[in-house]
C-alpha cells in the first residue's frame, strides 16, 4: 500500500539484514524497535475519544503519538526519506497513521487528527515537540529544564510554554539527533554540548549525570532577517548620532571591543557593525560555534572543534587564529575572545589587521580591560602589568558597551574610546551613554541617548578618512522640561 517508503514486507532474511546495514539509522530517533518486545494491539470496538478537559486531551494524545510514532518507525523506509518531499512524507504518514488508528479502533475529531499528523511530521523529520516553537519568529530563547517544564523568551520576557516531552528517554532522543547531526557527542563521560541547528541557531545541552534533574537545553535562535543598524537604530538600539560616529570608527578601520553580558545583544551588535566593512575587503571569521552573518562576500568562515572520543582532534580558537594570521586578511572577526586566544588577537590588532573585531563578557568598558587583563595572565604568559596594559592600549581603540536591561530590552549603553597610557593605567573617554530616567507603571525603563560633550580622539583619523562628523554630535542632549 505504501510502496515508496515502507518497509518491504516480503525481504528475505539474507535481504533484511543487507538492508538493515544500509539504513541503520544515526540516531536514537530514528532507531527502528524490535518487533519481539512490540505487545500485540488489542482489538476495541470503535469508540469516540472525546475529551473533556484539554489536560486530559493532551494526554491520550500524547499517548496515541508515542504509540503511532513506534508503528511509523517500523513501517517507514528511513533511508527513502531523505529523498522523498514534504508533501509525499505527509501523505505517507498520514495514510499509515489513519491504518494504525483504524486496526486499534480509535476515532479522533479532525482537529486532534490534525494536530497528531503535525506531530507525527515533527518526530520523525524535525526535533518534535521544539519545532512549534522554533517557527514561532516571536521566541527569541528556549530554555528546557527536563522534559517536563520548556520556557520561552518572547519581546524580552521569560515565560513557561505548555510544550513538554513525553520523558527524559524522548527528550535525549531530540538532543542526540541534534548534536549527532553536526558531528559531536554528548553523554554520561561528555555530558555537555556546542551545537547549532540547520538554521544556524545556537544550541547548548548538558545531560544526566551533570543535569541533576534532567537534561538542560538552550536554544539562541538564529535570526533570518539580518539586521542592520538602521534597523537597530529603529528599535532604539542606539541612536543616529551613536551610528554615525560607528559607521565612522568602523570604515576608518579602529579595533573595535563589543562588550557585554550573556544575552545582551553582543552578536547583533557585531553583525551590524561588519555592515560597515567595504566589500573589497578580505575578513576571516573564527568562532566556537558560527554563528556571525555578515553581508560582505570575500568571507572566510572558521570554527573550532572540541576533542574526539579518544581526546584527540581538537582545533583551538587559539589555533584558528595562528592559521587566520597566514591567510592575508584584511580584518579578523572572532565571534567570542574568552581564553589564550586574546594575545593572538592583540597581536594580530597590533600588527597590520587594523579595523579587527571581537566580543567579551564585561559589565562595562573599563571591566572589559580588566578582563582582558585576567585572560592574559590565564594564558600563562609572564608579563609585566605595565606591558600588558600597554599592549592592550595600543591594540584596542574602541570598547561598544551593549547591555539587557531590567524590561527585557536590549542597548547599547556606552561608546567609549581608549586613548593610551599615563603612567600605569589605561586612559579612556566615554562618548555616548544610555541615560536612564525612570520606570513607566508597566516597568519599562525610561531612558535617553546622550553625548558626553568629549570630542573624539579620532577626529583627526576621521577627517583624514573622509569622514568629517559634525561637532554637534558630541554635544549633549538637552531635553525639555
Amino acid at each position: 500500500m505504501f510502496s515508496r517508503y515502507k518497509k518491504s514486507e516480503a525481504a528475505t532474511p539474507a535481504n533484511a539484514a543487507t538492508n538493515a546495514a544500509h539504513t541503520a539509522p544515526s540516531t536514537p530517533l530514528e532507531a527502528p524497535l524490535n518487533p519481539s518486545i512490540r505487545r500485540a494491539a488489542p482489538t476495541v470496538p470503535a469508540q469516540s475519544v472525546n475529551f473533556d478537559k484539554d489536560k486530559k486531551r493532551k494526554e491520550r494524545l500524547s499517548e496515541i503519538k508515542l504509540e503511532l510514532h513506534r508503528e511509523l518507525l517500523d513501517n517507514l523506509n528511513l533511508a527513502a526519506l531523505e529523498h522523498a518531499s514534504e508533501a509525499d512524507l505527509r501523505s505517507e504518514i498520514n495514510a499509515i497513521a489513519a491504518e494504525v488508528l483504524q486496526e486499534k479502533g480509535i476515532v479522533l475529531n479532525r482537529e486532534d487528527r490534525t494536530t497528531l499528523s503535525q506531530d507525527l511530521f515533527d518526530e520523525v523529520t524535525g526535533l518534535g515537540p521544539l519545532e512549534t516553537l522554533l517557527k514561532d519568529d516571536d521566541v527569541n530563547d528556549i530554555l528546557v529544564n527536563g522534559p517536563h517544564q520548556v520556557f520561552i523568551e518572547k519581546h524580552g520576557k521569560l515565560t513557561l510554554s505548555d510544550v513538554t516531552f513525553k520523558d527524559e528517554k524522548h527528550l535525549l532522543r531530540i538532543i542526540d539527533k541534534i548534536v549527532s547531526a553536526v558531528g559531536r557527542r554528548v553523554d554520561e563521560s561528555n555530558p555537555y554540548v556546542d551545537a547549532r541547528l540547520k538554521d544556524g541557531s545556537r544550541f547548548n545541552a548538558m545531560v544526566p549525570p551533570v543535569a541533576v534533574d534532567g537534561s538542560l537545553v538552550s536554544i539562541r535562535k538564529f535570526k533570518k532577517d539580518k539586521l542592520g543598524i538602521d534597523d537597530l537604530v529603529a528599535f532604539g538600539a542606539f541612536s543616529e548620532e551613536m551610528a554615525a560616529y560607528l559607521q565612522a570608527a568602523v570604515a576608518t578601520r579602529l579595533n573595535i571591543i563589543v562588550s557585554g553580558g550573556t544575552g545582551s545583544g553582543k552578536t547583533t551588535t557585531l553583525n551590524a557593525l561588519s555592515s560597515f566593512i567595504d566589500n573589497d575587503e578580505r575578513i576571516l571569521t573564527i568562532e566556537d560555534t558560527a554563528e556571525l552573518q555578515l553581508q560582505q562576500t570575500h568571507v572566510g568562515r572558521m570554527e573550532s572543534r572540541p576533542p574526539n572520543v579518544e581526546g584527540k582532534g581538537e582545533v583551538s580558537p587559539r589555533d584558528c587564529l595562528k592559521n587566520a594570521l597566514r591567510m592575508r586578511p584584511d580584518r579578523i572577526i572572532v565571534g567570542e575572545t574568552r581564553g589564550e586566544e586574546v594575545i593572538d588577537m592583540l597581536q594580530a590588532m597590533n600588527t597590520g589587521h587594523d579595523g579587527s573585531m571581537t566580543t567579551i563578557h564585561a559589565n562595562s568598558a573599563r571591566d572589559g580591560v580588566s578582563r582582558l587583563e585576567n585572560m592574559i595572565a590565564m594564558s600563562g604568559i609572564e608579563m609585566p602589568l605595565k606591558a600588558m596594559r600597554s599592549q592592550i592600549s595600543s591594540a584596542v581603540n574602541l570598547i561598544v558597551q551593549a547591555s539587557r536591561l531590567q524590561d527585557g530590552s536590549r542597548r547599547m549603553t556606552s561608546i567609549t574610546e581608549i586613548t593610551g597610557m599615563e603612567g600605569e593605567v589605561i586612559s579612556m573617554q566615554e562618548l555616548f551613554r544610555f541615560q536612564r530616567v525612570g520606570l513607566t507603571p508597566e516597568n519599562k525603563i525610561i531612558g535617553h541617548y546622550t553625548a558626553t560633550g568629549v570630542r573624539s580622539h579620532y577626529a583627526e583619523r576621521f577627517r583624514m578618512w573622509g569622514y568629517d562628523l559634525p561637532t554637534s554630535i558630541y554635544e549633549p542632549t538637552k531635553l525639555e522640561g
